[in-house]
């Protein structure tokens, strides 16, 4: 029986191999199995036969045994001056070729080296001393980095057809004529263009990232046709220049303009009008005053999602502003006053940002943020309010009242905010008998709390049994009791910095039953304060000393 089984192994695994042909048949024995090995150049890695990586070896001359089969190059942080072109030439299969932050000059990077190259699609060239593009780059070219060089002079075709072009950080003084029309993405931010040639970008109908920002730009280096032919412009970044006003033309297809850091005083209605597919427009740091942006301007913005007024001269909010609008961002203006129906007509309001303007409670009406049934998060930070403001929705989870001057927080001024998850009372002038009883009560989904650098004298009793997170530094607490977090079971974090902690000022029994707990930071107290963890609690390093 064993012998039929072995004549039948034999005959399925066929003939026995011929002498001198046991290494073919067995191509994992002998010498010859072994493929030869690739070419590379000394130091570099090749992980795959058609990648070369030299990427940080300190590199002043461009290596060889390059073998021409690759297609991806990195020379990137080295020292090269210059690219041989008969080295660089026999490489024709190249697609990317690297040569981020080196020393190459213009005259280092000759035009032909580049002429058989036509299969290339990436070039990078950023954080050189280029001060003229290159002539002739292959019209196969899809994406072209020139980032932070000193190239004051673009010729004309030079970037072939499709490429995503980054000129940013140059010393250009005006946009590049004879750009390829079949243009995406153009970063020509961080230089010195003034102005923007007629008809520069009447071809570029492809566009749909524009970066201009950080540039000289004024009004009158713009016209109305400059912006009227990107129909498929999404993003338009004009911000840090010193625009006036608004340009005029946008297309209907932009969905976020940024004019930030430029010095405009006025929004005409009528430069937006075309505009209506606009869904973010940043504003920041103008010069916007109380006729700054008249009521309706942005009425026609129907899309209009986020809207970006921090840093300005606005005295109060904007009235008429779109109806769906999600996001308002109005910290460090000057809004003094909030009446009933300020913001009634953003009912879709998520996000209500007025941190740091000149609000008192006397002028902000009890009905002011009624009509706000979405909105999640309220900003009143560094304001003037003594009293936390009535009528808030009960759908917040996020409300910050830190820097203001509080001196009592009533219960019923939370009433129905069963939704909050984070309060900041930080820096105000609260103490224990301003706080109210009940005042924790319905605030069951509150997870952080802030109350640091007020006048507290010892831990607020009754905190909501979510509470997670409680920040009580820089008060003049001076004893924990053994009952201080019984309501708190779920407590991960206690901060009690800058304190009046001693030694002996936390009761032992204080955090038995928090098997949640993990940090508790006493530093900055008159003497280190020594504290045990439950035994259970997860073992992470906690913070304290004198």
């Amino acid at each position: 029986m064993r012998l039929s089984l072995l004549l039948l192994l034999l005959l399925l695994s066929g003939p026995p191999p011929t002498p001198g042909t046991e290494d073919a048949a067995f191509p994992h024995m002998g010498e010859s199995s072994q493929p030869p090995p690739r070419a590379c150049p000394p130091r570099c890695s090749c992980p795959r036969a058609d990648t070369v990586d030299c990427n940080g070896l300190d590199l002043q001359v461009f290596p060889d045994n390059i073998t021409r089969a690759a297609q991806h190059l990195s020379l990137q942080n080295n020292q090269l001056q210059e690219l041989p072109y008969n080295e660089l030439s026999r490489l024709s299969s190249l697609r990317t070729l690297n040569l981020h932050n080196n020393l190459l000059s213009s005259e280092g990077l000759p035009d032909e080296a580049f002429e058989s190259l036509t299969q290339l699609q990436h070039i990078y060239v950023a954080h050189n001393k280029l001060s003229v593009a290159p002539q002739f780059l292959p019209r196969s070219l899809r994406v072209a980095d020139l980032a932070a060089n000193q190239v004051t002079e673009i010729f004309p075709l030079t970037f072939g057809e499709k490429p995503a072009l980054s000129l940013s950080s140059n010393q250009l003084s005006y946009l590049p004529p004879s750009l390829p029309p079949s243009l995406e993405r153009l970063h020509l931010q961080n230089n010195f263009i003034s102005k923007v040639p007629r008809g520069a970008l009447s071809r570029q109908t492809h566009l749909r990232e524009l970066y201009l920002q950080h540039n000289q730009l004024t009004d009158s280096g713009l016209d109305a046709t400059t912006f009227s032919k990107l129909r498929h412009l999404e993003y338009l970044d004009l911000s840090h220049n010193q625009l006036a006003s608004v340009p005029a033309a946008l297309p209907r297809s932009l969905a976020v303009l940024h004019l930030g850091r430029n010095c405009i005083r006025w929004v005409e209605a009528a430069r937006l009008r075309g505009a209506r597919g606009l869904r973010y427009l940043l504003l920041q740091h103008n010069q916007l005053g109380a006729t700054g942006l008249p009521p309706g301007a942005l009425r026609p913005l129907r899309g209009l999602h986020t809207l970006h007024l921090y840093g300005n001269r606005l005295e109060r909010v904007p009235l008429a502003l779109p109806r769906r609008l999600r996001a308002l961002v109005l910290p460090h203006n000057h809004v003094t006053v909030l009446g009933a129906r300020d913001l009634a007509g953003m009912p879709g309001l998520a996000e209500l940002n007025l941190a740091y303007n000149r609000l008192v409670s006397a002028h902000v009406h009890r009905r002011a943020f009624r009509p706000l049934r979405a909105l999640r998060s309220l900003d009143l930070a560094g304001n003037r309010l003594t009293r936390v403001p009535s009528g808030l929705p009960g759908g917040l989870h996020t409300l910050r009242l830190q820097r203001n001057q509080l001196r009592a927080l009533e219960p019923e001024l939370l009433a129905g905010m069963n939704e909050l998850r984070e309060l900041s009372l930080a820096h105000n002038h609260l103490r224990i008998g301003d706080i109210g009883p009940g005042t924790w009560h319905e605030l069951q989904a509150l997870q952080v709390l802030d109350l640091s650098h007020n006048e507290l004298s010892f831990v607020p009793p009754d905190l909501p049994e979510a509470l997670e997170e409680l920040h009580l530094q820089g008060n003049r607490i001076g004893h924990v009791g053994s009952e201080a977090f019984l309501s708190t079971p779920r407590l991960r974090a206690l901060f009690l910095r800058a304190n009046r902690l001693h030694m002996t000022s936390i009761a032992p029994e204080a955090f038995l039953g928090l098997l949640h707990l993990s940090v508790v930071d006493t530093a900055g107290n008159p003497e280190q304060v020594l504290v045990q963890l439950p035994p259970t609690a997860p073992r992470q390093p906690r913070a304290g000393g004198p």
